[in-house]
């Protein structure tokens, strides 16, 4: 790589070479409304209970609330888009629905093992320079950075939309005591279009660009712990793990080219599709087996198996009636009272 072109030049090539599809810079001031959103945000109770979020929301609101050395902001992104139509499986009754992203390995190893290898290319040519790598797990407001830093615009779904992979973009960042030349951020490009609004079955979204965690299906079937409220069990159909809806109806996604060159996220044939009878059978060692390396396994196997059984009950399926009635003495209570009501719904 030609040494005259200038560094920023340098970091997007190399960036683009490890597996990046997408690289851009910000300023650490460049999202001056995200912390104070995210604080209204917090005042609404949109984010149920996830705690952590209002534990660390002071970090949340700038990079330098995080790390006052920091200089800027390198904003990435990696596509995962699917190489099928993810609503496909919508009418199928006796099999699950795994969000796109958690078919294959899991995101956040791959992503930071590539972003540290940035981080360690930028500091081979840049002596003296202090980085920091960040995936989704830290308290960094990735998305609202990756627009500032040109990557895409924040869609009404609240999520990164990108003019060249659509809504399929995993997002990292690394923060830099580097003085780096700043990108232009990204353009709203959404316009009168509302289809990922009309798209969500729970009405998660009181308003464009504002999302209620607490009726999100993402929401209700990774974080959401307890018993999953009535009123949204119905509109969750056969869907086990996250949900794509709002990601998949995106017109954006047509420029999209599908990620599966990546290996690393080429979905696993048995999460593509798999049978619930198989699920609701799973001890805790088999689930720990059969989510191996996934993202899936941190929700643990008591919190699929209740997933499992709102889509078993949604499902019509009188195949179900038995995997269902063996867990009405499961050890816990929630995953009893999710077999009650599925085998209430089954035998109506």
């Amino acid at each position: 790589m030609r040494q005259d072109k200038p560094l920023e030049a340098r970091l997007k090539a190399k960036a683009a070479e490890i597996g990046f599809a997408d690289c851009g810079i910000a300023r650490t001031d460049a999202a001056p409304a995200a912390g104070a959103r995210l604080r209204e945000w917090l005042a609404e109770g949109r984010h149920g209970s996830m705690i952590w979020m209002e534990e660390r929301a002071h970090q949340r609101e700038s990079p330098a609330s995080l790390w006052p050395e920091v200089r800027s902001v390198i904003a990435l992104g990696m596509s995962y888009a699917p190489a099928s139509d993810p609503l496909a499986l919508a009418g199928e009754g006796e099999v699950g629905r795994i969000s796109v992203y958690a078919q294959g390995g899991d995101y956040h190893d791959v992503i930071k093992r590539r972003l540290k290898e940035l981080a360690r290319w930028l500091v081979g040519v840049a002596p003296g320079a202090d980085v920091k790598v960040f995936v989704d797990t830290a308290p960094v407001m990735e998305k609202p950075l990756s627009e500032a830093a040109g990557l895409g615009w924040q869609g009404k779904h609240s999520n990164l939309v990108s003019r060249d992979h659509g809504s399929w973009l995993f997002l990292g960042a690394i923060y830099t005591t580097l003085e780096l030349a700043p990108d232009e951020a990204g353009r709203d490009l959404c316009g009168s279009c509302s289809a990922c609004q009309s798209a969500c079955p729970t009405d998660a979204f009181p308003a464009p660009y504002r999302l209620d965690a607490r009726r999100c299906i993402s929401y209700l079937t990774i974080e959401h712990k307890g018993p999953i409220p009535l009123e949204f069990r119905a509109a969750m159909g056969n869907r086990i793990y996250g949900c794509d809806d709002c990601l998949a109806v995106c017109p954006w996604n047509k420029f999209a080219a599908s990620a599966q060159a990546n290996l690393a996220f080429a979905p696993r044939a048995e999460l593509t599709a798999p049978g619930l009878a198989d699920l609701l059978a799973l001890d805790d060692a088999g689930f720990r087996e059969v989510f191996s390396g996934s993202p899936i396994k941190r929700i643990g196997r008591d919190r699929m198996v209740r997933n499992c059984l709102i889509a078993a009950g949604n499902s019509g399926s009188m195949a179900l009636i038995g995997p269902v009635r063996a867990l009405l003495d499961d050890p816990d209570a929630v995953v009893r009272e999710a077999a009650e009501w599925a085998l209430a719904r089954l035998s109506a």
